[in-house]
């Protein structure tokens, strides 16, 4: 007699095998670092109190409500860093404060705990260790509850495909999620970028775009609404490749 419960024993410790691999392999993933992870001291962002009201408050406030005079706290703050890193905002404050003439004329450590009190001030938590330029490099500027939305009034790249004109404007249908950039124009991984599923209208294009309709272009501008909700101040529309999707 054929013994089938062997052969069935095995196939259950395989896969029980797989799957325990599977479930190591997701425990053992590393996680992106973010500003809810505490990195930056309480006593790094008290030293830089000083610092601040002798070279950096004639300019700039610290109001945790992001009211004031040209703040770095709130909605200003978001609508800079979203989606940036703190090494994006350390190399930032390192290179242009104190504004004019003194700028980048502070020791690195100020600099580092000026970050750190800029964190503090909009309710990041503190954790052991001090902020410095190889800690938070990667460090991801996000909301708590996740990347979310870029802000309103972001200047961002979107890829997709031409679409049909909605009303006076044109679409961008298959299209990516819009990403944050310092400056216009598109950039060669475009043309093969994948793509996504939005849709977004595409306002106040001075180019003329209909030899261009269901080809693949790099569109930069300002969104309108978080995400894009109402559309794209547009930039700059490139082709950067015939077929779409």
């Amino acid at each position: 007699m054929v013994n089938v419960h062997r052969p069935l024993l095995a196939l259950s410790s395989a896969v029980f095998l797989v799957a325990a691999g599977n479930a190591f392999v997701s425990a053992q993933a590393p996680k992106t670092p973010t500003v809810w992870d505490g990195v930056y001291t309480d006593a790094q962002a008290e030293r830089a109190t000083a610092t601040f009201s002798s070279s950096c408050a004639r300019c700039h406030t610290l109001a945790a409500d992001g009211s004031g005079n040209r703040p770095l706290t709130g909605d200003k703050f978001w609508e800079g860093y979203t989606q940036k890193t703190v090494g994006d905002l350390l190399k930032f404050v390192s290179t242009n404060m104190p504004n004019g003439a003194a700028a980048g004329s502070l020791s690195a450590s100020a600099y580092n705990d000026l970050v750190a009190l800029i964190l503090k001030s909009n309710g990041f938590p503190p954790g052991t260790t001090e902020l410095a330029p190889e800690t938070v490099a990667n460090v991801q500027i996000i909301p708590k509850g996740g990347p979310g939305e870029l802000p309103a009034n972001t200047l961002v790249r979107m890829v997709g495909c031409l679409g049909p004109k909605a009303g006076s404007d044109w679409t961008l249908t298959n299209a990516t999620d819009p990403v944050r950039i310092d400056k216009t124009g598109s950039v060669p991984e475009d043309a093969t970028r994948p793509l996504g599923t939005r849709t977004i209208a595409l306002k106040f294009v001075l180019t003329k775009l209909d030899t261009f309709a269901g080809q693949r272009m790099s569109v930069t501008g300002i969104l309108l609404g978080a995400g894009g909700a109402n559309g794209l101040n547009v930039s700059t529309v490139n082709r950067v490749a015939e077929a779409c999707p």
